[in-house]
């Protein structure tokens, strides 16, 4: 089991940043992959960024660039560093740990959410 705690969200104008932290309940070294989620109103849950328990990361298109995904493995915290936020990043932003149970099994937990309002 693990628990997931977000905060971080706000709003912020066109432009601005924001970082976003998600700590753990457990070593981050027993999750196999944790990534960013967001889902804006009327809109599917998409993948924002995600990182391996080995360092390895991957960005949705429109975030390249601008998004950075990180983690502390003292502290059991992933962030997500926002620049150049932009209207279209607004939603809930949701964290993800994957832990894998089997082959080809996976068990998923999420956050709550924070939220995150990008104003023009």
């Amino acid at each position: 089991q693990v628990q997931l705690v977000e905060s971080g969200g706000g709003l912020v104008q066109a432009g601005g940043s924001l970082t976003l932290s998600c700590a753990a309940s457990r070593s981050l070294f027993d999750i196999n992959v944790m990534a960013w989620y967001r889902q804006a109103p009327g809109k599917q849950r998409e993948l924002v960024a995600s990182i391996t328990s080995g360092g390895g990361t991957n960005y949705e298109d429109s975030v390249k660039g601008r998004f950075t995904i990180s983690r502390d493995n003292a502290k059991n915290t992933v962030f997500l560093q926002m620049n150049s936020l932009k209207p279209d990043d607004t939603g809930t932003y949701y964290c993800n740990g994957k832990i894998s149970v089997g082959v080809s099994e996976w068990r998923y937990y999420w956050g709550q959410g924070t939220q995150v309002t990008v104003t023009s």
